[in-house]
């Protein structure tokens, strides 16, 4: 059992698990900061723009029993067909993406500019230097 232990925490411990929990960690609270971003700001001007429309509330009751005309007064009556909500969560996915994709153009942008610089020469080796002093001797006497 304290095999599987020792094996389980250097499993844990090695530098590409951490990098991943932070990276989940980050996604999430930049996944928030984007849904803010979308409900909070994107949306109220794309329903401003379609005449006050408010996405977050269309749906469609799938019984008889929801009345409601907000979308969370209708979850308590009963089953609801959110389309409203899918479509904030679609926007959300498209911005989310489409920052992603700039992140990863900006780093293969990066990767290749590296990529064309020459690689700096490398210093000469000691057998090199001494060469080249017995050289300039030879030189000065000449």
């Amino acid at each position: 059992m304290s095999k599987v232990l020792s094996e389980f925490r250097e499993f844990a411990v090695k530098g590409n698990v951490v990098d991943l929990a932070i990276g989940v960690i980050i996604g999430a609270a930049f996944g928030q900061i984007v849904s803010s971003i979308v409900t909070d700001l994107f949306m109220p001007v794309v329903g401003a723009a379609f005449g006050g429309l408010d996405f977050s509330n269309y749906f469609v009751g799938l019984s008889s029993s929801v009345t409601a005309t907000s979308l969370a007064a209708a979850r308590e009556q009963g089953a609801v067909f959110a389309y409203g909500h899918f479509l904030t969560v679609v926007i959300n996915f498209l911005i989310i993406a489409w920052i992603l994709f700039l992140v990863v153009k900006g780093i293969n942008r990066l990767r290749r500019n590296a990529a064309k610089e020459p690689p700096l020469p490398a210093p000469p080796t000691k057998e090199e230097v001494l060469l080249a002093e017995i050289r300039d001797i030879l030189a000065k006497k000449a």
